[in-house]
C-alpha cells in the first residue's frame, strides 16, 4: 500500500513523500559493510571528526557573506579559495559563476558532481551575522546552504589529506541560482548540451541522514503583467483597466486549476505577489502578478500550464470587451522559472547506495522522496542523481529565525564521503 502525504524536514524544507517500504538490495548492505571496515576509510571517518571544529567555522565564514541569488560572486570568491586551500588539483569559476574544484581520479574516464548552492534566499541588508546561544547558531542561510557548502569543502580536505582517489573524476561545486528565481541557473549550465558530460550529480542540500530525495518538482513561473494607457479615475473613464483583466484572468484560472488538480499526481498553483497602480484616483497603466505551478508530473505541469496561458488570453478579451473607449489593453507574459520534474529509480545504483548508507550510519529506515532542489536538472535528463542531508539538526529555513545544531553534524559528511567512494569506483 502506497500513501502519499506531506512532509516537513529537519531543516523546515516542503516536499512530497512516497512511503512505502524501500528494499536495499543485499550487495548494497555488502559494499557499504566492506568500505567500513576499510582501514583508509576508517582513517578518513577519523579525520573528518578532527576537523569538525574548522568545517563549523567554514560554515560559520560562509554564512556571514550575503549572496542573494545572482549576487554570489563575493562568496564564491572565499569558496574557492577555501577549496584551494583543501587540496583541490584546480579550481575556476565558469561562465555563470559556478565556483568547480576538481579532484582527479585515477582513471579520469567519467566525471561526477558533488555541489551545494552558492545562494541564498534573503536580499542584501539582512543581518546574517552568526550568533550562538548555547550549543545553538542562528543565522539567516546557516543551514540553507552553507552548510551544505562547508561539507563539501571538508569532503575535498579529507579525500586530499588521506591521499585517496576515485577511479572518476570529481567536481566539488558551489553553484548559482538554486533558489526562488535564480531557476537553476548553476545547473542548467552545467548540464547545458556540449557541456563536458556529468555522469552522475550528488546535491547535499537536505535534511536527516534517511532523508534522500529521489525525484524533482517540476515548477513554472510566470510574471504576467497587462498594460493599458491609465488615467484619471473620473475624468479617463471608459478606458480599459488592467486591474480588472487580470482580475478576470485569475477568476477564470482558478477554478479550471481546481478540477485539474484534484486528481492525479499532486500539482499546485499559487498567484503569489500583485502590483501595479499609482494612486486610488488614477485607472493603472499596468497591472501585474507573479505565479508559481508545481507538480511531480512534467505531464500535469504542462496541462496545469496550458489552462494558465488560456486563462490569461480570456482576461484580457473580457476587459477589451467592454472598453469604451481608447486602445485596447495588451499583456505581456514573462516565464521567470521553468524546473524540469523527474524521478530516479530506487532500485538504480546511485539510490540504492544511499539507502544502504542511510540505513547503516542513522539505523532509520531511508525514506524518497520528491523536492525542487538542483537535482532536478539531471532528474529530468535521466542522469544518475540524489539530494542527501546535511546533518546535525537544524530549522526554520528561508527564515530569519534560522538555526542549526552540530549534533553528530559529522555524520553527514562521513555519509557523502562512502557514496563518492562507491559511486566513484574506489571499490
Amino acid at each position: 500500500m502506497k500513501i502519499k502525504f506531506l512532509a516537513i524536514s529537519a531543516f523546515g524544507i516542503l516536499f512530497s513523500v512516497a512511503a512505502h517500504a524501500q528494499v536495499i538490495q543485499q550487495s548494497y548492505k555488502d559494499q557499504v559493510e566492506a568500505l567500513l571496515q576499510d582501514p583508509a576509510v576508517k582513517k578518513a571517518f577519523d579525520h573528518i571528526l578532527s576537523i569538525d571544529e574548522q568545517t563549523v567555522q567554514d560554515m560559520i565564514t560562509l554564512t556571514e557573506i550575503p549572496s542573494p541569488s545572482h549576487y554570489e560572486e563575493e562568496k564564491g570568491k572565499v569558496f574557492a579559495q577555501m577549496l584551494r586551500e583543501a587540496g583541490a588539483d584546480s579550481v575556476w569559476t565558469d561562465e555563470v559563476g559556478n565556483v568547480i574544484a576538481l579532484r582527479k581520479g585515477t582513471k579520469s574516464e567519467r566525471t561526477f558532481l558533488v555541489e551545494g548552492h552558492l545562494d541564498t534566499v534573503f536580499p542584501f541588508g539582512t543581518d546574517v551575522t552568526v550568533k550562538q546561544r548555547g550549543d545553538t547558531l542562528f543565522a539567516p542561510g546557516i543551514t540553507d546552504a552553507n552548510r551544505s557548502l562547508a561539507i563539501v569543502v571538508a569532503l575535498l580536505k579529507t579525500l586530499a589529506h588521506e591521499n585517496i582517489r576515485t577511479e572518476d573524476d570529481i567536481w566539488f561545486a558551489g553553484t548559482v541560482g538554486e533558489e526562488g528565481l535564480g531557476d537553476l541557473k548553476g545547473m542548467k549550465h552545467l548540464f547545458r548540451e556540449g557541456a563536458h558530460p556529468l555522469a552522475a550529480h550528488i546535491a547535499i542540500d537536505g535534511g536527516g541522514l534517511e532523508d534522500i530525495v529521489n525525484g524533482g518538482i517540476g515548477s513554472l513561473r510566470y510574471k504576467v503583467t497587462f498594460k493599458g494607457s491609465g488615467g484619471h479615475s473620473y475624468g479617463a473613464f471608459g478606458i480599459g483597466n488592467p486591474h480588472n483583466a487580470l482580475a478576470q484572468a485569475v477568476v477564470a484560472f482558478i477554478p479550471k486549476a481546481d478540477a485539474f488538480t484534484k486528481d492525479g499526481p499532486k500539482t499546485t498553483y499559487s498567484v503569489s505577489v500583485l502590483g501595479g497602480g499609482t494612486s486610488v484616483n488614477s485607472i493603472p497603466y499596468e497591472s501585474w502578478m507573479l505565479v508559481d505551478m508545481r507538480s511531480e508530473s512534467q505531464e500535469k505541469l504542462q496541462g496545469i500550464n496550458q489552462l494558465f496561458l488560456e486563462s490569461i488570453q480570456e482576461g484580457l478579451e473580457k476587459e477589451n470587451a467592454i472598453i469604451r473607449r481608447g486602445k485596447a489593453l495588451t499583456v505581456d507574459i514573462e516565464k521567470v522559472g521553468d524546473r524540469p520534474s523527474g524521478v530516479a529509480d530506487p532500485d538504480s545504483p546511485l539510490i540504492q547506495r544511499t539507502m544502504a548508507i542511510a540505513k547503516h550510519l542513522s539505523g532509520n529506515d531511508p525514506v524518497l522522496s520528491s523536492s525542487s532542489t538542483n537535482s532536478n536538472i539531471a532528474f529530468s535528463l535521466g542522469i544518475p542523481a540524489v539530494t542527501i542531508g546535511r546533518g546535525g539538526e537544524g530549522g526554520g529555513a528561508h527564515s530569519l529565525d534560522e538555526w542549526w545544531v552540530n549534533k553528530d553534524g559529522h555524520l553527514a559528511i562521513q555519509q557523502a564521503l562512502l557514496l563518492i567512494l562507491m559511486q566513484g569506483g574506489w571499490i
